[in-house]
């Protein structure tokens, strides 16, 4: 503990120079957010402040206001769901009060917001590593089934794996598994969709308030499982940011679908008095097995429900939220599990001519979370912390019997000072803690039962001039394994980086990163030993495996402009002791047999997107993604699952509420491939995505239409463990509505 004390004491005085100083004087800005329609007052419009990260709600009448600011140079966001954002700059002196007022209206354009890249909520431009921010309005129509991948995986640098529909997962530049991080309001989801193919993430994605992917290394924030990416799913816009929401707020959607069959209803509602806030939200979707040009898929059918429920009280000096989530998924396996000669499970006749029942898999989720913020603390604006619990339960049930079970406890603690500006310094610091008890009980317990235990510290800072921003941090973390029955492993290692923002010209700018990240193997890595379907491998851990560390450098030139948004990447990381799956050559139990081995690695690519309006009410639509990733050992060998060159061409034509938005998604062949891996032929898909949003007063109706392969193409995806004998899902339509009261 005394180790501890003075690391803690080392990293304030290291990354908190604002201590040194004095508070500000305070300048006040204020004004009002009103509906450009009508002229309506927009009550419950979030206004972000930046630099600083402070956010406040509009009242009744649309009035904000901040108070006790720095003089300088502020720039603020008013958004409000499914209306298009309005940014406005603003100098104020010491003393000053400014007035800024916004007129919101519905456009196809939208300010794109993110919390998860530096831990604040600021404007996704602004922010120095590439991030793809999607809330609830875009989001609606997308999903055809209820796991994550599914929603995001036509995105720009994120591509799905799966297992069928019940089990995608975002897969981000390249990185899967267990250097990608799924979060649920910036927390550890506690399942264990990294492990296995078939283990899925679930999500309800009628019930999202914002998704978040921060591509490339996240780890000083979010630890060393994030050396891909993160994804964070926002579920309540209270739960991160804490201020009050006045009044009742509600939300009902229904949605409906052909092809798969698909159904589901679900509703939210907050309602605020004074500091108090009370809130919950339900829901559930299923889907049959779907139709493709081939036919349907038997055995893809999914089923999940939801609930939530929670109580916040949000004072000047004092917040705290409290909820419980659960959260339980049904879903099937496309095909079984190819578990080879001795095991015929997968088949729908046995010799004899009995059927067997192709095997289902069924999770449950239950967190429990504790979170809030000391604020005005003098030297700094406020200190957050976070305390988590997740229960997750998963069964493997064949002919009706449970076979393998995965039991994962997770309780993860954390705690946060955001430095009060000073001139042009600002950031935050903090410590993080989880432990982890994982256990398998039957036929597939590959691994021991195992305790795992984490501690980190970090510092994440932020020097902003008007013509250059600079930012830099590091983190140190230590992992500890303790199997039963095996030896304990301990790995420690630390994480840093520094970054430029650049004004070009107005609206435009150029952002460079360069990121060291470690990671610690996975204890599958470590301890896993004999046949996973879920993987379509034999699996032989190594438990001499050292930590995974990489060197990264992106760059990225931005364009955010009232007519044009345009963003294009470029990335390199060399991975050095990078962990990967070593053919022997050997079969056993009918599947092919992996040594975990380490060697370096390097992964290379580029990503852009375009929105420009092209005449009147018709925008062009343009994104493209590449990576190219293998061993940098003589071999050269190709790394798995890695998904092929794609583009996107679309235009969206839009007028006042109205938006027809056709699309044609175009993907590469993937020949590139890993050992054991077939290439994957390339495919041309068209959509056709038409909604309209109508507001009147304080409540706001969303129609949605979604066609989908229109031209019923047969095509499959690259990172399907089960592509030969399960084609993507063939042409349909989902409808939803949305009615919103705010």
């Amino acid at each position: 503990m005394r180790i501890r004390f003075h690391l803690a004491t080392a990293i304030t005085l290291l990354f908190c120079p604002a201590v040194l100083g004095q508070a500000p004087s305070g300048a006040i800005i204020q004004g009002t957010v009103t509906f450009a329609g009508n002229g309506e007052p927009l009550h419950g419009a979030s206004v972000l402040l930046s630099p600083g990260g402070r956010i406040v709600e509009s009242d009744d009448l649309g009035r904000y206001r901040f108070e006790g600011l720095a003089p300088g140079e502020y720039t603020l966001l008013a958004h409000v769901h499914a209306l298009a954002d309005e940014k406005k700059t603003v100098r104020v002196q010491a003393g000053e009060t400014a007035t800024v007022d916004f007129a919101l209206r519905i456009s196809p354009l939208k300010e794109s917001l993110t919390v998860t890249a530096s831990g604040r909520e600021e404007s996704a431009a602004d922010a120095f590593l590439s991030v793809v921010s999607l809330d609830g309005y875009q989001l609606t129509g997308r999903s055809a089934s209820s796991s994550l991948g599914d929603l995001l995986g036509d995105e720009a640098g994120v591509a799905k794996r799966s297992y069928g529909p019940g089990s995608t997962r975002p897969v981000i530049r390249g990185f899967d598994g267990d250097r990608v991080l799924v979060l649920q309001d910036g927390m550890r989801t506690g399942t264990i969709s990294s492990q296995s193919g078939d283990h899925g993430e679930p999500v309800d994605p009628m019930n999202l308030e914002r998704v978040e992917v921060v591509k490339g290394p996240a780890t000083l924030l979010y630890g060393s499982n994030a050396i891909g990416g993160v994804v964070n799913v926002l579920t309540d816009h209270h739960v991160i940011n804490q201020h009050p929401h006045q009044g009742l707020h509600m939300a009902l959607t229904g949605t409906g679908g052909t092809a798969n069959a698909q159904g589901g209803g679900s509703g939210s509602f907050e309602y605020g008095q004074g500091d108090w806030l009370f809130y919950g939200s339900g829901g559930g979707m299923r889907t049959g097995d779907y139709s493709t040009p081939a036919g349907r898929i038997a055995n893809s059918f999914t089923e999940m429900t939801n609930a939530k429920a929670g109580i916040g009280r949000y004072g000047d000096r004092l917040s705290w939220n409290a909820v419980v989530h659960r959260i339980d998924m049904t879903y099937g396996v496309p095909g079984g599990h190819a578990h080879g000669e001795e095991d015929h499970g997968h088949e729908d006749m046995d010799a004899h001519g009995h059927g067997h029942e192709l095997p289902v898999l069924d999770m449950r989720r239950t967190n429990a979370r504790f979170n809030g913020a000391l604020k005005r603390l003098g030297l700094f604006e406020q200190f957050q912390f976070d305390l988590g619990y997740a229960d997750y339960t998963h069964r493997e049930i064949e002919d009706g019997v449970t076979g393998t079970q995965f039991f994962n406890k997770q309780l993860v603690y954390s705690g946060m000072f955001d430095q009060r500006r000073r001139g042009p310094w600002s950031g935050r610091f903090g410590l993080w803690g989880l432990h982890r008890d994982y256990e398998t009980r039957g036929a597939e317990a590959l691994a021991p039962p195992v305790a795992q235990n984490a501690f980190a510290l970090f510092g994440l800072e932020e020097l902003s001039w008007e013509r250059l921003r600079l930012q830099f941090g590091g983190r140190w973390e230590t992992n500890r394994y303790s199997p039963e029955g095996l030896r304990q492993r301990r790995f420690s290692g630390a994480s840093a980086s520094a970054g430029a923002w650049i004004p070009l010209w107005r609206s435009g700018a150029l952002v460079a990163n360069y990121i060291r990240s470690y990671r610690a193997p996975a204890l599958e890595e470590l301890y896993n030993y004999g046949p996973h379907p879920g993987n379509l491998a034999y699996e032989i851990g190594n438990p001499d495996l050292v930590r995974e560390a990489g060197d990264g450098v992106e760059i990225s030139l931005r364009h955010q402009g009232r007519n044009l948004r345009a963003e294009a990447n470029l990335f390199r990381y060399q991975m050095h002791d990078f962990v990967y799956y070593l053919p022997t050559g050997e079969v056993d139990h009918g599947l092919p047999v992996y040594l975990f081995s380490q060697a370096d690695s390097r992964f290379a690519g580029a990503e852009a997107r375009l929105q420009a309006r092209v005449r009147g009410p018709l925008w062009l639509l343009a994104g493209f993604d590449y990576v190219d990733a293998n061993l940098a050992s003589g071999s050269r060998w190709n790394l798995p699952r890695i998904p092929p060159a794609r583009g996107r061409l679309g235009l969206d034509w839009f007028w006042k509420g109205l938006s027809v938005r056709p699309e044609l998604l175009l993907v590469n062949r993937q020949w590139q491939v890993a050992p054991n891996e077939t290439p994957t032929a390339g495919y041309a898909v068209a959509h056709v995505n038409a909604s309209y949003t109508l507001t009147r007063g304080h409540t706001l109706h969303t129609f949605n239409v979604t066609t989908f392969n229109l031209g019923n193409r047969l095509y499959r995806n690259h990172l399907s463990f089960v592509k030969d004998i399960a084609p993507e899902m063939g042409r349909g339509i989902r409808i939803s509505y949305t009615l919103r009261l705010f």
